[in-house]
């Protein structure tokens, strides 16, 4: 029997101990799984500064070097966020539906847990705790393999969290770190179809394509976020002035932050060169369509590629559109169902812009950045879905449960059979 199977396995028995605790007993382990985490925060910068300094010598910068590095404020985000999710309902148990069929039976629809969730991940370190915590709290057990450039922050991280587990009796094995990180060893467990229920992979464009062509397992996809902010007619100006700001500088390499900014055309003298000068006392690169650059002389050259583009950095595509008709042509077009905006005083504009745009978070007037599990309602997020499955955009607890029918009788049978007497 192979090592990833093995620890498999180990992980599959786990479930059956995590999925009998109770509210109480989850929200126990979590809180200790925080408190561990901050109590080791020393411990956990070490092994971060080691991941650090070897990212750095080999050439790792920008949005993935911030997503990987660790301090103290950033520990304590992760703490917390365990915290929150602890005092969140328990998805599992929850009755979604109940109604009486003519025949006299009851039907109750249940939420319970998935089972066994395979996470993979690159340069995350804050997914190791909160994919463990979102895992546990709805009852299921997660087997996390990580990236090479996060390895000794993922360890520590899960060392700290499994001694949570082990100080409230539940088998380490719930929370299983694989430590093999050859590409064989992740595609072997994308293939475990009699033991992992769900793989989530999150990270780059090119690690999903990975997971979903060698998965055998359902896979939850986010391939990228290009997420466009949409300056209708009617909008407010200084508040989509501060949409944007935000939406394109607070973090830009996130997915949630802003990629393209569209125009109408109304307002695009009033608002693009007081944008352009708002985003490049910022340090932002912004490229446009004609009618872009004739507003702002400074702007570079928008290519198709450009307007597809997850940048995760200081670059915005920008387009001037006629009405709002091409501005959804466009986001149909280029986006990746993530996060789409618009900035309006039209109510009606507002409306039809919701119903037009099938992307999983749609903004009326507030930050892309808000599109995260945390601001949500979730406590944290164990990813974020752009395939139309059972979940869909920001991911927390009860996406991963599922429901079930239990039905109750007194006796009914489908097809009446005839008694036949004995003789």
């Amino acid at each position: 029997m192979s090592a990833i199977r093995e620890q498999a396995l180990a992980c599959r028995d786990a479930v059956q101990v995590v999925a009998a605790l109770g509210t109480d007993a989850k929200r126990a382990l979590l809180r200790d799984m925080a408190s561990a985490l901050q109590d080791q925060c020393a411990v956990l910068l070490a092994a971060n500064a080691e991941d650090m300094a070897h990212a750095a010598a080999n050439g790792v910068q920008g949005a993935m070097l911030d997503r990987l590095r660790l301090d103290e404020a950033r520990v304590a985000g992760i703490a917390n966020a365990l915290r929150v999710v602890a005092e969140l309902p328990d998805p599992v148990g929850v009755v979604t539906r109940r109604e009486t069929r003519p025949n006299g039976l009851s039907i109750e629809r249940v939420r319970i847990p998935l089972g066994v969730i395979a996470m993979i991940y690159e340069a995350r370190p804050n997914v190791t705790a909160d994919a463990a915590a979102l895992c546990l709290m709805a009852g299921n057990a997660v087997i996390l393999r990580g990236g090479s450039e996060a390895i000794h922050s993922n360890t520590a991280i899960a060392n700290a969290l499994r001694g949570a587990l082990v100080k409230n009796g539940v088998p380490p094995a719930a929370l299983t770190l694989v430590e093999d990180l050859r590409r064989e060893a992740m595609v072997e467990l994308l293939q475990l179809t009699d033991i992992v229920d769900l793989a989530i992979p999150r990270g780059g464009e090119g690690l999903i394509h990975f997971v979903a062509e060698h998965a055998r397992v359902p896979v939850i996809k986010h391939y990228k976020g290009v997420c466009h902010l949409y300056v209708d007619r009617a909008a407010d100006l200084a508040l989509a002035l501060d949409l944007l700001i935000d939406g394109k500088t607070s973090r830009p390499g996130v997915c949630n932050s802003l990629e393209t900014l569209l125009v109408h055309r109304d307002v695009a003298a009033a608002f693009l060169p007081h944008a352009a000068h708002a985003l490049r006392e910022r340090g932002v690169e912004l490229r446009g369509d004609d009618a872009s650059r004739a507003l702002v002389a400074d702007m570079h050259v928008a290519s198709d590629d450009d307007y597809a583009a997850e940048f995760l950095d200081l670059i915005l595509a920008v387009r001037v559109v006629d009405d709002f008709d091409q501005a959804i042509a466009h986001i149909r077009r280029y986006g990746s169902d993530h996060t789409e905006v618009i900035a309006t005083n039209d109510e009606a504009a507002a409306r039809r812009f919701v119903s037009a745009i099938r992307s999983a978070v749609v903004m009326v007037n507030a930050s892309s950045r808000f599109s995260d599990g945390g601001e949500l309602g979730l406590g944290a997020e164990i990813g974020i879905s752009t395939t139309r499955l059972h979940a869909y955009g920001p991911m927390g607890a009860e996406a991963l449960t599922v429901e079930r029918f239990v039905v109750r009788g007194e006796g009914q049978v489908r097809h009446r059979q005839s008694r036949v007497s004995g003789e």
